[in-house]
């Protein structure tokens, strides 16, 4: 067997080897890739309106979030009531 021969095969063994490696990194990563995933979908109203994102996030920080969702309960019953009438 001459040396490029002797080079084939290893390099076939390498290229084998790696595509292993890398199916493996896969299958493992595919559970962060799932959560990546998910999470940009959660983001993307976020990117989509930043100016009413901001609007919320200083609301929070202003009202404090059980103030504020005490808040948005009472609006949300007084918009039924005025719709009713």
């Amino acid at each position: 067997m001459n040396r490029l021969q002797t080079l084939e095969i290893r390099r076939r063994g390498l290229v084998e080897r790696s595509t292993a490696q890398r199916d493996a990194l896969r299958a493992g990563l595919a559970p962060v890739v799932q959560k990546a995933a998910m999470l940009d979908r959660a983001m993307a109203p976020a990117r989509r309106y930043p100016m009413l994102s901001l609007a919320i996030a200083g609301a929070v920080v202003l009202f404090g979030s059980r103030r504020l969702f005490t808040l948005i309960a009472r609006g949300i019953t007084l918009y039924t009531l005025l719709r009713k009438i």
